[in-house]
């Protein structure tokens, strides 16, 4: 077998045992790896019921075939578990050194479960795998634990690990590498810490096992000129996503206060242009040459690595106009370790409640003080803090009044920067992310305000679902970033031409959707299967405040969605999944998927049409 390792690490930390597993063409080419091993392992190991934040729930550190060879964007590597946030199925992907060394060592995917006593990291080198003491890195921020670990193994060690944020079991934990590489937003840098796990440390020597290196070497090249070629590369290279900013402006889907409205005045501040005029330097992922990282000098001058979702919502949604400020806010995130994107929602989350007097502290808007130190509670679990350490859907249901009308997540998880008043084909890809509201599985907002923008047609769902097979199925079971495409245009028709030089396997586009397709019904089988019969389509609603609040000003003042309209426009997606009126996959769509097994175990949870 070409292209992956065919091998899987299992290491359990509560008794120290570590063991390899073997896995064969037929499962490879079912789910590719990343998101799709990992999707499948959760769904078959896991009880439905079990702590996330207990030994049971098991770690899935997951690469694609694609994953650390010389080829455009391809570092990637998704981390999952069960949500501590959610409760249903979590994951995220990052870009990091430690893809490539794992697959080195000979490895595509690592399972962690159990607990150890003591804090401890996992020191992966080839068929050596070490559990380490991790008790004089307990305690440190990621900045000096991935400089420590560097120091002792060297920077060709692929390092990734947890912040404070993940030790302290705050929901919205990340798991970190490299400069500004950060994944995991239900929380999979919690679970990491509920392990007593600080980090993961991998050193390769083995080559990769590909089919054809030298169709691999020629393609790659071209690849790579096709991106540096394309016409938007040199804004990209001088904005990244922080173009975004302006564009959000003018089309009145910018966060802004806790996304009650949809422009805002003071975004010049902080919107590409102003980090343009303060930018020091680029990083990004390994084997990438579009690198997205770009870094400005914050407020204590430290280096603060920002794109455009840290900036919305550390920026504009909480009325902070001082990019500096805003750096300030995203370094503390990251060397915490913790969502920068679920961050910024609580802390609008928290200065609303306060405003509204739905509770005793005082939060202001914009007072980047006050919003320091309490990133500082929540990480201390303090006060105000610890309740805004489980997100805001748990810190709404406490709180009580209307709070969890302006508490904008779904499923538990916070929505990404993007307003969505008056863009509903958005707001139903928030809606039925499969991990809550991100904005990684179907970004369709440029295309829909480029169209018909307020129409709820069948369109809107086809859409949806096109872009969820393309980057919620395809680039992260690969795994290799979206970017290239959906900013410059880079042809989908490589990647299956990657795949044949790197398998020796003849992939269409069709065949990867149908992957898509797949890792979509077991993703959702799995929330099914853990909620039961609390289960219903209003779990795929977005947030009240975009149906409940017309936008209060700009171009698009009064627009809101309508809820009989989205009600639609979700059955029409349930219908071109395959799924059923209540959101879940029929027993004939499973079968064609080839996962009568899945099937056949969620009938015991629920019935199955």
């Amino acid at each position: 077998m070409k292209g992956w390792n065919g091998k899987i690490l299992r290491i359990n930390l509560s008794t120290g045992e570590t063991k390899v597993e073997a896995f064969d063409e037929e499962f490879a080419k079912k789910f590719i790896g990343g998101r799709g091993f990992a999707a499948k392992i959760l769904w078959d190991e896991l009880k439905p019921g079990i702590d996330p934040l207990g030994p049971e729930n098991k770690l899935v550190i997951a690469a694609g075939p694609l994953t650390g060879l010389t080829l455009p964007s391809s570092s990637k590597l998704v981390v999952a578990a069960k949500s501590p946030l959610t409760g249903g199925y979590g994951d995220g992907n990052l870009g990091t050194h430690f893809g490539i060394e794992l697959r080195r060592s000979g490895y595509d995917a690592v399972i962690v479960e159990g607990k150890a006593e003591k804090p401890v990291y996992i020191l992966i080198k080839d068929d050596n795998v070490e559990i380490k003491s991790a008790e004089d890195l307990w305690g440190n921020g990621y900045f000096d634990t991935h400089a420590s670990l560097e120091k002792e193994y060297g920077r060709k060690a692929g390092i990734i690990g947890i912040g404070q944020g993940g030790e302290k079991l705050v929901k919205f934990a990340t798991v970190r590498s490299e400069e500004g590489r950060s994944g995991g937003r239900p929380g999979i840098g919690a679970v990491m810490g509920s392990k007593n796990l600080k980090a993961l440390v991998a050193l390769g020597s083995n080559d990769f096992p590909t089919a054809d290196p030298d169709a691999l070497k020629q393609h790659a090249k071209e690849g790579y000129n096709q991106i540096k070629s394309a016409t938007a590369y040199d804004h990209w290279m001088r904005q990244g996503t922080t173009m975004v900013l302006a564009w959000c402006n003018e089309t009145s889907t910018l966060p802004v206060k806790n996304y009650y409205m949809g422009t805002w005045d003071k975004s010049k501040g902080i919107d590409g242009d102003m980090l343009e005029k303060l930018m020091i330097a680029r990083y990004g992922c390994p084997r990438c040459n579009m690198q997205c990282g770009l870094t400005i000098k914050e407020i204590k001058d430290e280096e603060s690595e920002l794109d455009y979702e840290n900036i919305g919502m550390l920026g504009s949604n909480i009325l902070i106009s001082d990019l500096k400020v805003v750096g300030t806010l995203n370094r503390m995130a990251d060397d915490y370790g913790l969502d920068t994107i679920s961050l910024g929602s609580v802390l609008g989350f928290a200065a609303e409640a306060s405003e509204k007097g739905y509770i005793d502290e005082k939060i202001e808007w914009g007072n980047k003080d006050q919003f320091i130190e309490l990133i500082n509670k929540i990480v201390k679990r303090e006060g105000l803090g610890d309740l805004l350490a489980e997100g805001t859907k748990k810190a709404a249901e406490k709180i009580g009044h209307d709070s969890i009308k302006f508490a904008m997540q779904v499923k538990g998880l916070e929505v990404s920067a993007y307003n969505c008043h008056a863009t509903p084909g958005m707001a139903l890809s928030f809606g039925t992310s499969p991990i809550g509201a991100h904005h990684k599985d179907a970004w369709v907002i440029s295309w829909e305000v480029q169209n018909d923008r307020m129409s709820y047609g069948p369109e809107k769902a086809t859409k949806v679902i096109e872009f969820q097979r393309i980057r919620g199925g395809m680039f992260e079971s690969l795994t290799t970033c979206r970017l290239p495409w959906i900013e410059l245009g880079f042809d989908l028709e490589w990647y299956p031409k990657y795949l044949k030089d790197v398998t020796g396997l003849d992939f269409t586009l069709d065949d990867l959707w149908e992957v898509g397709d797949r890792i979509y019904a077991i993703i959702r089988a799995f929330w099914v299967r853990e909620f039961k019969d609390q289960w219903n389509r209003k779990w795929d609603y977005p947030p009240r405040r975009w149906f409940e609040d017309p936008l209060p000003d700009g171009p698009l003042k009064g627009a809101h969605l309508d809820y009989d309209k989205y009600d639609q426009l979700l059955s029409e997606y349930y219908k071109q999944r395959g799924w059923d009126e209540r959101g879940i996959p029929k027993k004939e769509t499973f079968e064609k998927l080839g996962l009568t097994d899945v099937a056949e175990e969620l009938s015991k949870y629920v019935s199955l049409e």
